[in-house]
């Protein structure tokens, strides 16, 4: 059964249709040819896992970034950090990094980074003497951030799919992406000291109060988000809800980038990106149940077991696995799909789900920089004219780089699972 509809999967993906849809076709042909089962309770299954008081933090934390990416947020962020880290040689990658991690941790997503705070950084290089194929890399890498600063939208659907406390999950990717953002800033310091590239601001005190006092509301929204979260004050859920309502007051009335009569608009985009996420997780559940029915979680985990029970070497196959289905699959679809079948063997050689979760979103976030599917290198494309081969191109030293960070995770797993034990989450 599972092979069948895998194969059937990837055969309605080649035809062109969306990755809901040949989910949803293929586990229901599966079932139907395989099983006597009634496809109503099929129906019922796929409605019981979106009556989920975990999944509304989904579209609020979506309508949080389409409100900051409309509503002039993304520019007083990007002016902050240009008066924080801008006068350091490359000023400009780093401002372009800085800002992604103060967006990351405002919006989770990394579409909406590239398309807000990253086009105005894109632009602003280009100015400045960067050459547009190099921004246009540190603008992608640095939008991989989105996906493990909390409050990640990837993070929030993994460890709901994963039974992880969402919490601990976010709490845990924030360390990492800190580190992550420290060693990218390096890298661009190095780069652009050697080949003496990039213009630099002047260092002034006056001018990071200024702009600081200025994005002092936007800059407000993820102390919130996290200090409430982990303060246990309230849930993930309601954290969702507060942000939205936060970002949407300031995008209103203390910004002025987004007006009364706009938001119809904002909401129909919300819906319209959720509905494409939520008809993904209905239609993948009825592939896990697929899969579960099958036995085919118990068969993976007992053959990787079988090629070692060291937990090191077994993250090292995932992960090369992971990036693999990360370039050929959307990410929410295969967080959805391969949580239930990957979790028996996290467990049976004693690799922690926390550490899984975040680790599994990291690897799985390249896909949205890689073709065919990703969504982000489109995103950049578009913005910047340039083509996807001489993107893809460029990204290609900062991915190795990525790569690097990420193994480095895998040896010392303590830097994401260790952290979550001070705040005791």
């Amino acid at each position: 059964m599972s092979i069948f509809l895998i194969v059937l999967f990837f055969l309605f993906m080649m035809i062109g249709l969306p990755v809901a849809v040949s989910l949803g076709v293929s586990s229901i042909v599966t079932i139907f040819a395989f099983s006597d089962i009634p496809l109503n309770i099929v129906a019922q299954s796929m409605f019981s896992s979106m009556n989920s008081f975990i999944m509304v933090a989904v579209p609020l934390f979506i309508l949080t970034g389409i409100i900051m990416d409309e509503g002039n947020v993304a520019k007083e962020i990007f002016n902050f950090s240009k008066s924080v880290v801008g006068w350091l040689s490359g000023g400009l990658g780093h401002v372009n990094i800085f800002a992604s991690l103060i967006f990351a941790g405002m919006a989770g997503s990394s579409v909406a980074d590239v398309a807000s705070t990253g086009r105005i950084s894109i632009n602003a290089m280009h100015q400045n003497g960067y050459s547009k194929q190099y921004a246009t890399a540190v603008t992608l890498v640095s939008s991989m951030l989105a996906t493990v600063i909390p409050p990640s939208i990837l993070m929030v659907i993994a460890a709901s799919t994963a039974g992880v406390s969402i919490g601990q999950a976010l709490f845990a990717g924030l360390i990492p992406g800190l580190i992550i953002a420290l060693i990218m800033m390096v890298i661009n310091y190095i780069y652009c000291k050697k080949k003496n590239i990039g213009d630099k601001t002047t260092f002034s005190p006056k001018y990071i109060v200024k702009s600081f006092l200025h994005a002092f509301p936007a800059l407000l929204a993820p102390v919130i988000l996290l200090g409430g979260i982990l303060s246990g004050y309230f849930t993930a859920t309601e954290a969702a809800a507060i942000a939205a309502l936060y970002t949407l007051i300031i995008a209103v009335v203390v910004y002025r980038g987004v007006t009364i009569r706009e938001l119809p608009g904002i909401f129909f985009r919300t819906a319209k990106l959720t509905g494409t996420i939520l008809f993904i997780a209905v239609t993948a559940q009825v592939a896990s149940w697929v899969f579960e029915f099958d036995g085919l979680p118990g068969q993976i985990a007992a053959y990787v077991s079988s090629v070692s029970d060291n937990p090191t070497i077994i993250l090292f196959l995932l992960f090369i696995f992971l990036l693999i289905v990360g370039m050929f699959m959307d990410a929410t679809a295969a967080i959805f799909v391969l949580t239930p079948i990957l979790l028996p063997t996290i467990n049976a050689v004693g690799i922690d789900p926390l550490f899984f979760v975040v680790f599994m979103v990291m690897v799985l976030s390249f896909g949205l920089i890689t073709p065919p599917v990703g969504v982000c290198l489109y995103a950049a494309s578009h913005i910047t004219g340039l083509s996807i081969e001489e993107i893809s191109k460029s990204t290609v030293p900062w991915m190795l780089i990525a790569i690097l960070m990420l193994m480095i995770f895998i040896i010392f797993p303590d830097l994401i699972t260790e952290p979550t034990s001070w705040l005791n989450l």
